[in-house]
């Protein structure tokens, strides 16, 4: 049997991690001489398990959960409930909301909370990057793909989050033509690496957020239409924190005392017109910039 060859070769003398391709399979052989010296031992591991293994390893866990969400207004109540719904069910998830109101926040959760928890949380900003890059992040690429490419070639967002969650970040800045590889990478569920031949089956869980109206970017021939309805089989909306003035005293004094706890001082509540001058404020950079504001009077 020709498949036997590549074995009978492993087998004359020890190896480590030696990359295997037995018909339409890859595997990580690894081999040892038995202790009578009658013989070698072989252990063969599906190279994609390995490497789903690996990248389980890391530092892949979400930092937060439906725990880290405060708030008790009917605005934020509704959102976590419709959030916690989308976690139970595996599909595509669109989060929208203004810049700041916590997207990446409830994306994480509700990883956290849905059968994918254990497995990697991996995301990309879809608007911090330029075409080129962005295009190798998400799907990757093979040695020598374009100048300054690494010589061993690199495996995309796609790839690393095995099948955990993929979050495509502000998908709403997304160029049309990389919008184009993406829905066909959704609909066939597979990715080719840039300078590569091979399809890599994916897996993942895709997550998408955006602050932009993508209807109106469909009208102005911005967005796919078809990207939209693949993207938003579920949909979140992140409320502003101006519809939940009830919340701004709350989370105010919850994150004063995180940041007054991580420096060691005694910060512990907030002055009464202080707490109405807050609820007043119109927030413009919502949560983020209330956020931001504690921790520098905390400083």
């Amino acid at each position: 049997c020709r498949a036997l060859d590549p074995l009978r070769a492993l087998l004359a003398k020890p190896v480590d991690g030696c990359v295997l391709h037995l018909g339409r399979g890859t595997f990580i052989a690894s081999s040892r001489e038995l202790p009578s010296g009658g013989g070698m031992l072989l252990n063969l591991v599906e190279l994609e398990s390995a490497q789903r293994l690996a990248r389980t390893l890391p530092a892949t866990a979400t930092r937060y959960t439906f725990a880290d969400v405060v708030g008790v207004s009917d605005a934020i109540q509704e959102t976590v409930a419709r959030a916690r719904q989308a976690a139970q069910v595996d599909a595509s998830v669109l989060l929208t909301g203004e810049s700041g109101t916590g997207k990446e926040v409830v994306a994480q959760a509700i990883h956290a909370a849905g059968a994918r928890a254990r497995e990697p949380f991996v995301g990309v900003n879809c608007a911090a990057l330029p075409r080129e890059l962005l295009e190798a992040e998400l799907f990757g690429y093979e040695k020598g793909a374009f100048t300054g490419a690494r010589h061993d070639g690199s495996a995309g967002k796609f790839e690393l989050a095995g099948r955990g969650t993929i979050l495509l970040d502000e998908i709403g800045d997304m160029p049309l033509d990389m919008q184009a590889k993406l829905l066909r990478v959704l609909q066939e569920r597979v990715v080719t690496r840039l300078g590569g031949a091979r399809e890599i089956a994916i897996h993942a869980r895709v997550i998408a957020t955006t602050h932009r109206d993508l209807e109106a970017l469909v009208e102005e021939g911005r967005f796919r239409l078809d990207l939209l309805y693949r993207l938003r089989v579920l949909t979140v909306r992140l409320p502003a924190l101006r519809e939940r003035r009830s919340d701004i005293p709350m989370l105010a004094l919850h994150h004063l005392r995180r940041f007054a706890g991580q420096q060691r001082k005694s910060l512990v509540d907030i002055a009464p017109a202080l707490r109405e001058r807050l609820a007043q404020y119109p927030w413009p950079g919502n949560v983020r910039e209330l956020t931001n504001l504690m921790e520098a009077e905390v400083s």
